[in-house]
């Protein structure tokens, strides 16, 4: 039985500011959608690390997926080849800077 995702960032970061936000982010998306049975969470950190760098988003989001994705069974050669099959889809740049993001990751 895989473990149940919880999340509680939006309510820590957000939840006095954006109250309606944090309840999406943590109750929503990572309460709902990220434990829906459909998907196994190491094909869903993949698909978030994709989208991420597709999007060309590199900040400190990015980084927590791919720990997550690390910690979800994703290796060093998988990463690789994910995000160099990506890069000639969503833009070299992109993948430069997910790679230098990824190698600090794996190699911790």
């Amino acid at each position: 039985m895989e473990e149940k995702i919880t999340q509680t960032a939006g309510r820590d970061a957000l939840g006095e500011f954006a109250p309606e936000f944090a309840h999406f982010n943590d109750d929503v998306l990572f309460g709902e959608n990220w434990n829906n049975k459909d998907i196994d969470l190491k094909t869903r950190c993949i698909i978030t690390v994709v989208a991420l760098m597709s999007s060309g988003v590199t900040d400190s989001s990015l980084k927590y997926h791919l720990i997550n994705a690390k910690n979800k069974g994703v290796t060093k050669e998988e990463i690789s080849a994910i995000v160099t099959h990506t890069a000639f889809y969503a833009g070299w740049p992109k993948a430069w800077a997910v790679f230098n993001m990824a190698k600090e990751v794996w190699t911790d």
